[in-house]
């Protein structure tokens, strides 16, 4: 990419050069990037799911710690998540930044690297099919809205979780609030943090989360789940919505919680309660879903067909209102996630 692209009328070259590096569009596509706004063709017979989400500098990312392509692929990723846990299929994204003048030329190629990285990937599959560029006076943003589709009984929702259910999780809590705050240590320490070991692998997951799509298509198609939501303020925060739409509480079980030791571990040095740590922290991405018990036999189809993908059940949803965390016999009040404001 050539320099100046930010200036008149570098807009219209860096559309081009973006437009450019886009894979050909499918068939349902019939107006892609470079016109005024997309043209779709409606996938036959099912609905319709529509999600965005805008990551800002200094609050969802930082750019000391994150390349600009781990800021692509993260803009896409958190998006992707959340048509996975309504059980969709995603189809198409949409991409808008806001760019600052001390951003360079490359670094925009290196963003868009990451961001298609993740489109062309196996379980997501995502067109680009258009957005908007600025200039920011301010914070770096990328803002992207994503659609998707699923058929009519397929959708899942956060309120359709009955007491007795299951309450499970995908992959792993913990790791990504570890390993951002083992970066933030090392760069008040004036260290830098190394890219090998247990501890840089949850720097990955704050970096690159790995959106569930394949997990979440498949809970909604084999109608295993009766709730689910994906984790981006924190299990605490998804259990709490899940049980408060479903008019419902939930109870955790402490020690079946799949925290990666490395985080445990961290957790513990950094002289905080690695559990409640884990719980609370946000930007794992996995998905919490509930499943009744008579219908495990659809959710050990989803465990075959996941890929390898970890499912664990953490805990079951009560009658009696609220949530809770059992350890060690003790009941304790579930801690806040994430809060934005």
């Amino acid at each position: 990419m050539k320099p100046g692209l930010l200036n008149s009328p570098g807009e219209r070259d860096l559309i081009a050069h973006i437009r450019a590096r886009v894979p050909a569009a499918p068939a349902w596509l019939t107006v892609g990037i470079g016109d005024d706004a997309a043209v779709v063709q409606p996938e036959r017979g099912a609905l319709e799911i529509l999600t965005t989400d805008a990551l800002v500098e200094d609050v969802h990312f930082d750019r000391r710690f994150s390349s600009p392509a781990d800021i692509g692929w993260k803009a896409l990723a958190v998006n992707l998540s959340d048509i996975a846990a309504m059980g969709g299929t995603p189809r198409l994204a949409l991409l808008s930044l806001a760019l600052p003048v001390t951003v360079e030329a490359h670094e925009i190629d290196s963003l868009l690297d990451g961001f298609l990285a993740l489109a062309g990937e196996q379980d997501a599959r995502v067109t680009l099919a258009g957005g908007n560029i600025t200039r920011s006076p301010g914070p770096l943003m990328v803002d992207v809205t994503v659609t998707g589709f699923a058929r009519p009984r397929h959708v899942l929702t956060r309120g359709g979780a009955r007491p007795g259910d299951d309450i499970y999780v995908t992959g792993a809590i913990g790791a990504a609030s570890a390993g951002l705050s083992w970066l933030r240590a090392a760069r008040a320490r004036g260290s830098e943090a190394t890219d090998e070991g247990a501890m840089a692998a949850c720097a990955a997951r704050h970096r690159r989360p790995e959106p569930r799509v394949r997990v979440g298509a498949l809970l909604g198609r084999n109608r295993a789940a009766t709730a689910c939501m994906d984790l981006s303020d924190g299990l605490a925060d998804g259990v709490r919505q899940i049980a408060e739409a479903s008019g419902t509480g939930a109870r955790i079980d402490a020690a079946a919680l799949p925290i990666p030791a490395a985080a445990l571990d961290f957790f513990v040095r950094d002289g905080v309660d690695p559990i409640r740590s884990a719980v609370s922290g946000g930007d794992d991405y996995e998905l919490l879903f509930t499943v009744p018990r008579r219908f495990r036999g659809r959710l050990a189809t989803v465990v075959r067909q996941s890929r390898g993908v970890p499912i664990t059940r953490i805990g079951e949803i009560t009658r009696e209102p609220g949530g809770f965390l059992l350890r060690d016999g003790m009941r304790e009040p579930l801690p806040d996630g994430f809060v934005h404001f």
